[in-house]
């Protein structure tokens, strides 16, 4: 068993990065060669570099809904929800509510403006509200949070009033999401750092891109809880892997086949889960729950190299990290916390709009 302090460490709280690099690319990248077992510090910008003609970007273009939205009571007290995921057809959400005690089921709030109206149906045992809205024209709810939302940014992000409300619309967004798909609470984050021009270099250098989606929940930010690593229980997400992306994963028979290189942990999750279940590609797109939860000593199927951000102490994209170090054994936790401690050491910046990590 694997005690979960493993997996904590001392981060000072200036290091948690409040805004994003002024532009993606100039973010840092360290880079970490495992079978040199060696690490180096470059810039973003400088990613085309280490990649070869033939290797496969392997990206989640889920967008992120600009989930949070702002009611009232009819007595006049604040509501704030913020939509999790749809529950069936006609206008049912999972929500987050605050005040959460003070909207029982039956508890109505709505819209200032009227755009929507919304009953709690029902409470769950974690935390979350069953909602039943009602909205102006019938307009789904997100078209609603898309025009009067907010970003439901971490909570490690502090914003006051509102301030950079625009900037994080912009940025708290990959710049190959598909708008098709609000489907995300959270961004994958360590596809932030691409730009338009980076991606046409690395196509132009014969890197290939393949997309998938999985739709990033709000379990992606619990910590692990429990004293050990495998007593916790790892959060559901849903995700979908097109066919092109599905041949992509499978190496062409006969010939050298480039590395499949993951755009972080949300991709890692949708690949292994997917992989987990022997067989060719499948004839149409794979639709699932990725419940998969990768901790050392995993062995991994179907990653050759990731892009990841760093993560907070004691969370289960650490255990990833930690486990694709050194995959098949336990050798990558003390690894994991000697990279952090160097990152710290020379100022990296954390979290979701900070620096990025390239494991080859």
């Amino acid at each position: 068993m694997l005690p979960t302090a493993l997996f904590d460490y001392a981060l000072p709280p200036d290091l948690v990065a409040q805004a994003p690099a002024a532009q993606r690319d100039q973010s840092r990248l360290l880079v970490v060669d495992r079978a040199a077992h060696s690490v180096a510090h470059h810039a973003f910008a400088e990613l085309p570099r280490f990649l070869h003609p033939g290797d496969t970007l392997f990206r989640n273009n889920a967008a992120v809904l600009a989930a949070r939205l702002r009611a009232r009571r009819p007595g006049g007290g604040q509501v704030e929800c913020l939509l999790l995921q749809p529950a069936g057809a006609g206008g049912r959400w999972r929500c987050l509510l605050k005040p959460g005690r003070r909207l029982p089921p039956g508890a109505m709030f709505a819209d200032p403006d009227g755009a929507f109206t919304g009953e709690v149906i029902s409470r769950g045992e974690d935390g979350t509200a069953l909602v039943q809205f009602v909205t102006r024209d019938g307009a789904p709810m997100t078209a609603i949070a898309a025009q009067r939302g907010e970003v439901p940014l971490p909570p490690y992000i502090r914003r006051a009033g509102g301030a950079d409300r625009a900037l994080d619309r912009a940025r708290y967004q990959t710049v190959y999401a598909d708008p098709a798909r609000p489907v995300a609470v959270a961004a994958p984050t360590a596809g932030l750092h691409f730009t338009p021009e980076l991606l046409a270099e690395l196509a132009a250098r014969g890197v290939r891109q393949a997309d998938l989606t999985l739709h990033v929940g709000l379990g992606t930010f619990r910590p692990i809880a429990t004293a050990t690593v495998e007593a916790h229980a790892i959060h559901r997400e849903a995700y979908e892997i097109p066919v092109a992306t599905q041949r992509a994963l499978f190496p062409p028979a006969g010939g050298p086949a480039g590395r499949r290189i993951a755009v972080g942990t949300t991709s890692v999750r949708s690949i292994e889960d997917f992989l987990a279940t022997p067989g060719p590609p499948r004839d149409g797109p794979h639709l699932a729950e990725a419940g998969i939860f990768i901790h050392p000593p995993y062995a991994f199927r179907g990653v050759d190299a990731l892009i990841t951000n760093f993560h907070q102490p004691r969370s289960t994209l650490l255990c990833l990290v930690a486990a694709f170090l050194a995959p098949g054994t336990a050798d990558g936790i003390p690894w994991l916390q000697e990279i952090y401690a160097e990152a710290i050491a020379r100022r990296y910046r954390f979290f979701s709009y900070g620096d990025a990590m390239l494991i080859l």
